[in-house]
């Protein structure tokens, strides 16, 4: 069984470099409604992988859990590249990445259909997919998809 969670960061500001905006006042409010969420839910050997930009690092910051930078999820990766860094659907253990648009939604839509499609995760939402092998093929299903305006301060 492998459980793979997709978090998409936080709204960040606008600008240039990308890679150095940072989370907004809104979106440092989500970060850590879905973050205190997360911390309560995952299990403890969950693995977490985090793009390289500040706006995804200060996101999972507000998990407060170890979590592991990965150069090769940053922007600009495509959903192979992304399901190569899991290790989907081999890993034993459960894993977490933090990360963008619109390899989030594509990694999402070749998951759960077969075909990579552009679906959109709003930001700092999360969707939690797992997989199963059975006696008689395999079993894929959307355990959860959470936002955090569903989370009271």
């Amino acid at each position: 069984m492998m459980d793979l969670i997709l978090w998409r960061h936080a709204q960040a500001e606008a600008g240039e470099p990308d890679e150095g905006r940072e989370l907004t006042p809104q979106g440092r409010k989500q970060a850590a409604r879905m973050g205190a969420w997360l911390d309560r839910s995952l299990p403890s050997g969950c693995k977490i992988l985090c793009s390289p930009t500040a706006r995804t690092i200060q996101t999972v910051e507000a998990l407060g859990r170890k979590y592991k930078i990965v150069p090769e999820i940053g922007p600009a990766a495509i959903a192979a590249e992304i399901l190569s860094a899991v290790g989907w659907p081999e890993a034993k253990t459960p894993v977490m990445v933090v990360g963008h648009q619109p390899w989030l939604g594509q990694v999402a839509s070749l998951l759960l259909t077969g075909e990579e499609q552009d679906w959109t995760i709003k930001k700092s939402n999360a969707w939690w997919i797992s997989h199963r092998q059975r006696e008689h093929g395999n079993e894929l299903f959307l355990k959860a998809v959470l936002a955090p305006e569903f989370f009271i301060d």
